[in-house]
């Protein structure tokens, strides 16, 4: 029987690639939850012709039997209902929920029978859709009453809680996820109740995966030229010994990219050639850089486009496994201008940082120097930052794909809460007066004293229409300007200006001609006035 302890938690970052769950004791003790002795779960699953859902590193091992029975990445198919693995077709809310089902395994085989609150994340750019079909499948594997935190936000307070580094209210913190099948930046704002995500934009194809694939390809023009019948038999395998030793090169592929992020050589062993290859970590990163280029890119845009003002940026977080890559924080130093953070194993980051984003504590100091609008900061209806609470009992009626999306777009936050909340002044230390959208900028009626905010667009870019953010949630009273009126002044000043404009080049050229002509200076008019006179005539 379970025994609901209360301050036992549970954090589960169900990514494209791994799924990765953190446990934190009610003494502030967190560890990750090990599966098969590693923190990364694969999230793949593999249907078996009896009907048994095998998922993780069994899922893996069990597609190179029937390959049409394996799905590696269940996550990129939530919005499609249905998936055929073999001759049958399982509902994608029962793949993410078999998933869960080996995390609640290992929890309670790890912790005890302890029931605790789960947080799950959720990419900040879900619909409602989206995020009630994997509180279903959370539901459906006995984490009940799971909530949802954006991965943004879970790593923001990640960086700021568990890292201890400052982030005062009205600065923000930009999240380079670089995960292993899809990359993601954010720039997520410390707001007055605790981290909001301000923009979002990223690439769901590509990944640390790009990476190995280049680096595989790198390897097969060296294997071809010694024995070309046995390359094309891994990178095309028709036999289950074919697939084996298939699996094996990307296994040690992707090693030997992990050791290239701490050493300077790492060596690959090539199955059915019994060839062992050396790499070097300048080989690594040149094979990378397209791959990496891209990701700074999207970032230095996003970051451009977010137009912060002078010393708003408090710090630039790497986040996911292929963030390792020491030439991430290389190019990214480059382009920003800011020194990345980086920590030993940045998978575990969104995970443990989702059970702090229900309790994060608020910065002590002040607000940073300047007005906030033009971060275009909201707030919350509920208490602080935590994670916003999805009733999972009722499975929500699933729309088309390009519907969740239109939700996720334009969707205002009403229909997720119930009512908008009130603008909330993000700087009351200031000493200028604050007023709520002062010039009108936005239409509301008689009754309401709402704003309407809706959530951040992906990709965003100044196309899509986000002409609200500079200056619509937020504006600051300017201080009057005094103008003089009276038109006698006026006209006494316009006169006064004439005289000067007029004298001043006379009595310079008087004192000059004087000077030149040696002529006493009270004569020098006469003297040039004759002057002029002969000269014309």
């Amino acid at each position: 029987m379970s025994i609901d302890q209360g301050r036992h938690s549970l954090g589960v970052d169900f990514g494209t690639s791994n799924t990765v769950a953190v446990a934190r004791w009610p003494d502030g003790r967190a560890r990750p939850i090990l599966v098969d002795g590693s923190p990364l779960l694969p999230s793949a699953v593999y249907a078996e012709p009896g009907g048994l859902i095998l998922v993780g590193r069994d899922a893996v091992h069990s597609a190179r039997r029937d390959p049409a029975r394996f799905e590696p990445n269940p996550k990129r198919r939530i919005d499609d209902g249905l998936v055929l693995l073999g001759e049958r077709e399982l509902p994608v809310v029962d793949l993410i929920a078999g998933v869960l089902v080996r995390v609640a395994e290992e929890w309670h085989r790890a912790v005890g029978p302890v029931r605790p609150h789960v947080t799950l994340t959720c990419p900040a750019t879900w619909g409602a859709t989206r995020r009630g079909l994997l509180a279903e499948a959370a539901s459906r594997a006995g984490l009940e009453g799971a909530r949802l935190v954006a991965e943004p936000v879970a790593a923001a307070t990640y960086f700021a809680e568990v890292l201890g580094r400052d982030v005062p209210i009205g600065s923000v913190v930009v999240v380079h996820d670089f995960g292993a099948g899809t990359f993601d930046a954010s720039v997520v704002a410390r707001t007055a109740e605790g981290f909001e995500v301000l923009a979002v934009d990223g690439r769901d194809d590509i990944g640390g995966l790009d990476v190995d694939a280049a680096l595989v390809e790198h390897l097969g023009v060296l294997c071809a030229e010694r024995d070309a019948e046995a390359w094309k038999r891994l990178t095309e395998p028709a036999t289950l010994e074919d697939r084996r030793a298939q699996r094996q090169l990307w296994d040690d592929v992707r090693i030997a990219k992990e050791r290239l992020s701490r050493t300077q050589s790492a060596d690959v062993m090539v199955p059915l050639l019994d060839l062992e290859l050396h790499v070097t970590r300048e080989e690594l990163e040149k094979l990378a850089r397209p791959v990496l280029d891209q990701t700074v890119r999207v970032t230095h845009d996003l970051l451009r486009w977010a137009d912060l003002p002078e010393g708003r940026l408090a710090g630039v977080f790497l986040v996911g496994g292929a963030s390792r890559i020491p030439l991430v924080a290389t190019l990214l130093h480059r382009e920003l201008g800011e020194a990345p953070v980086a920590i030993e194993q940045p998978e575990l980051v969104v995970a443990e940082g989702s059970i702090l984003a229900g309790a994060a504590l608020l910065a002590s100091e002040p607000a940073a120097p300047g007005p906030t609008s033009e971060m275009r900061l909201v707030s919350r209806p509920d208490a602080g930052p935590g994670p916003v609470p999805v009733a999972a009992t009722d499975p929500p009626t699933a729309p088309a794909a390009s519907q969740d999306d239109i939700e996720t777009v334009r969707t205002p936050r009403r229909e997720l809460t119930g009512a908008l909340p009130p603008a909330v002044d993000p700087w009351p230390d200031a000493t200028q007066h604050w007023q709520r959208d002062p010039e009108a900028t936005v239409a509301v009626s008689p009754a309401a004293t709402v704003l309407p905010v809706s959530p951040p667009a992906r990709p965003v870019s100044p196309a899509q229409g986000v002409s609200s953010r500079k200056g619509a949630t937020v504006r600051w009273e300017q201080p009057p300007v005094r103008r003089r009126s009276g038109r006698a002044l006026r006209a006494v000043q316009v006169f006064l200006s004439i005289v000067l404009l007029v004298t001043a080049p006379v009595v310079a050229l008087l004192v000059t001609y004087s000077i030149s002509a040696e002529v006493p200076f009270d004569a020098s008019m006469t003297y040039l006035i004759e002057d002029l006179r002969r000269l014309m005539g």
